[in-house]
């Protein structure tokens, strides 16, 4: 049976990180939140790593990294992976430690990002954007840095990432005067939550510290379960930024002993966050950056009369994403649902259909006629808006007495996909 070395940063290792990170890294507030307090009558408090100059905490684990490099390892250049805020943080630490760098995005990565990355790298570094999705790429690195002799900088699974990383739970516990009894942080491949946790576990015992994933990518929650790590099939890439098949072996056994806590959240409610900070607070966060909060429902009982942080760990969200993060959201809610309705062939059917068979309430917000299916009716696909989940039932009674309806697409993920 294969053995791994296990490791865990130490509090000098970590304060040592904090100095490198003097002047690069921001020290970002820890403010509590008035609106999420009174919600769960608890004291919640937000670490916000959104407001890092390259908008998340990345930044703090790859320079850390990188200025552990040694002459020979600075002269032959970096290679790193990434369609995000890695990159952005290793851009950004390249430009300021002078070293080449050569970022791998997969093609299909947004202009948006690689303008990012090009803005914080300058002419440090070079992106070459290989394959469809990251594990072509993550390919194409590792030959490379193979090839040329390069040093590959981990997105998570290394430990001066880690250390780097850590030096968001020791701001924390200095910027915090008292007990802290919560620390929600997002889990992707681990870095952030095994550096935070390793700094709670030390200084702060009492602390609980829950990891925070996507529903549609629990490889921290599976690794758990399994007590191994494991590569996942298939995940569901819209939360990017936790989004990972596989986490580390270092983040794992660092995780499984200190984490008290896996859990995950749909996608949908990680939408309706993201909607709801933007409403209430004036906060724009990427989906990876609402899933601490997003698990706060979760813990209701538990948190109240607490002092609780939710780590906002990044901000960068493209604004083209906007339709589907609503779309998401009002679906998981159930106010949004899809029908193909069934239109007899004649006059005024239409207008029978939204007079009877809709509620005063209820709106169409979306409408695509698909083919002819037979002589006698017309098949459309219309997405319905309600104004309460309780309207669903009544509203598929009355189109099925009615002869309209034809199927329920919601309850059909292989169609589902096509419309989300």
């Amino acid at each position: 049976m294969q053995t791994f070395v296990t490791y865990e940063p130490s509090i000098k290792d970590i304060e040592d990180a904090a100095e490198k990170l003097k002047n690069v890294a921001s020290k970002t507030p820890l403010i509590r939140n008035r609106h999420y307090s009174a919600f769960f009558n608890s004291n919640i408090l937000f670490k916000r790593e959104d407001l890092q100059q390259v908008r998340s905490y990345k930044i703090r684990g790859s320079y850390n990294k990188m200025s552990s490099l040694s002459p020979e390892e600075i002269e032959n250049g970096i290679v790193c992976v990434s369609a995000g805020n890695h990159a952005q943080g290793v851009a950004l630490s390249c430009k300021l430690l002078k070293i080449q760098g050569t970022i791998y995005m997969p093609a299909p990565t947004p202009k948006q990002k690689i303008d990012q990355v090009k803005m914080f790298g300058e002419h440090y570094i070079d992106i070459v954007l290989e394959g469809d999705t990251f594990d072509d790429s993550y390919e194409a690195a590792i030959l490379e840095c193979e090839r040329l002799n390069k040093t590959f900088i981990h997105p998570f699974n290394d430990e001066k990432i880690i250390e780097g990383q850590a030096t968001v739970g020791l701001e924390i516990i200095n910027q915090f005067d008292g007990t802290l009894d919560y620390v929600f942080v997002p889990v992707g491949g681990g870095g952030l939550a095994a550096g935070l946790s390793s700094v709670f576990k030390k200084l702060s015992p009492e602390t609980k510290i829950i990891g925070v994933e996507p529903e549609g990518a629990p490889s921290m929650c599976t690794a758990f379960e399994k007590n191994r790590v494991v590569e996942l099939k298939t995940i569901d890439k819209f939360v990017d930024g936790a989004a990972v098949r596989k986490v580390g072996e270092k983040t794992f056994h660092i995780c499984k002993a200190h984490l008290d806590a896996m859990i995950t959240v749909p996608e949908g409610k990680i939408c309706q966050t993201i909607l709801d900070l933007y409403n209430k607070e004036a906060i724009v966060v990427e989906p990876a950056g609402a899933l601490s909060i997003s698990a706060l429902d979760y813990y209701a009982d538990e948190i109240k009369n607490k002092n609780v942080v939710c780590v906002l760990s990044g901000s960068n969200n493209d604004i083209l994403r906007t339709p589907e993060i609503k779309e998401r959201a009002l679906f998981h809610a159930k106010l949004k649902h899809y029908f193909l309705i069934k239109f007899p062939q004649r006059p005024g059917a239409l207008r029978e259909f939204v007079a009877d068979m809709l509620g005063p309430n209820d709106d169409i917000t979306h409408f695509q006629y698909t083919k002819k299916a037979n002589r006698l009716t017309d098949i459309a696909v219309v997405g319905i808006q309600l104004k309460s989940p309780s309207d669903l039932e009544p509203l598929i009674t009355k189109l099925k007495l009615n002869d309209f309806y034809g199927d329920y697409l919601n309850s059909k993920p292989e169609l589902f996909q096509f419309l989300v």
